[in-house]
């Protein structure tokens, strides 16, 4: 009989302590099955099963991201149902050269809530957003993700503010290259193994699509592109050397290295302004 079920018979065994158990004790082992005890997670580690994973729909664990896609899009929508409030937000947000000049510092990267009229626009790049940006955020954190956004925002609003003497850009197309730019080093440094180098074919053709897109679509400010496509593989490549957040005997805790991407993102963001201000 099962050894939390009595009245159930069964011919399960766990494979660590040999008790009894019927299969809806049973947790799927590498070699076996085990009781519920023996299968839960030691110390900080979390156990996560095939069945979570199935299960997960692809915005659990990104409330930034979530939260991103929910404020863009509906600041989209009010361009068409309130364009006079969209015009008034618009004023105070866009990404102005001179008004950056004047010190609005803000508008690099508050210009990435807004899109043009062009439901292509607002779309390719929360679509964008929506496939790259939750498996970022579950694997460095959601306040480190939030603050890399913004600072490749600021990245591409800062490439703007420095390569044009005049005019107005829009959209999240910097903080959206931030994110190329971070999974596309990411699968360079790890090109000697599968996963790396199946990354690497997948994103490069992706990339050279959107970076070729300015040749043949007016109005497309690619600085802005590169800017957070720089800023993103920066981040990366500074997150890459923090170590791991298992917390056991010689590595940090996971607040601590939370903590220091933070400030790894703080400090690109820092620089995005200051390289602004100074355009």
């Amino acid at each position: 009989m099962c050894y939390r079920h009595p009245d159930r018979p069964t011919r399960l065994s766990c494979t660590s302590c040999g008790r009894s158990i019927c299969v809806d004790c049973t947790r799927q082992a590498a070699v076996g099955q085990k009781c519920p005890e023996c299968a839960a997670p030691a110390g900080r580690n979390k156990v996560v099963t095939a069945s979570e994973i199935r299960n997960r729909g692809a915005l659990d664990g990104a409330p930034v991201v979530k939260g991103t896609l929910i404020v863009t899009i509906a600041i989209a929508v009010m361009q068409f149902v309130a364009p006079q409030a969209w015009s008034v937000l618009a004023s105070l947000t866009i990404d102005n050269v001179a008004a950056v000049d004047d010190g609005q510092l803000w508008r690099t990267f508050t210009a990435a809530l807004l899109h043009s009229g062009s439901l292509y626009h607002v779309g390719f790049n929360m679509y964008a957003l929506y496939l790259f940006g939750p498996d970022l955020e579950r694997r460095f954190g959601s306040a480190p993700f939030l603050i890399f956004y913004i600072a490749t925002a600021a990245g591409g609003g800062a490439a703007f503010q420095l390569t044009t003497e005049s005019g107005s850009a829009l959209g999240a197309s910097g903080a959206v290259f931030g994110l190329f730019g971070a999974y596309v080093l990411s699968a360079y440094l790890s090109r000697h193994t599968a996963a790396g180098r199946a990354g690497l074919n997948q994103l490069l053709p992706l990339l050279a699509i959107n970076l070729a897109l300015p040749l043949f679509i007016p109005r497309i400010a690619w600085e802005a592109h590169l800017g957070g496509m720089l800023f993103g593989a920066l981040i990366m490549l500074a997150w890459r050397r923090i170590g791991p957040t298992t917390g056991g005997s010689g590595t940090e805790s996971s607040t601590s290295v939370t903590l220091r991407r933070s400030g790894v993102a703080v400090g690109a963001l820092v620089l995005a302004l200051v390289i602004a201000a100074l355009a």
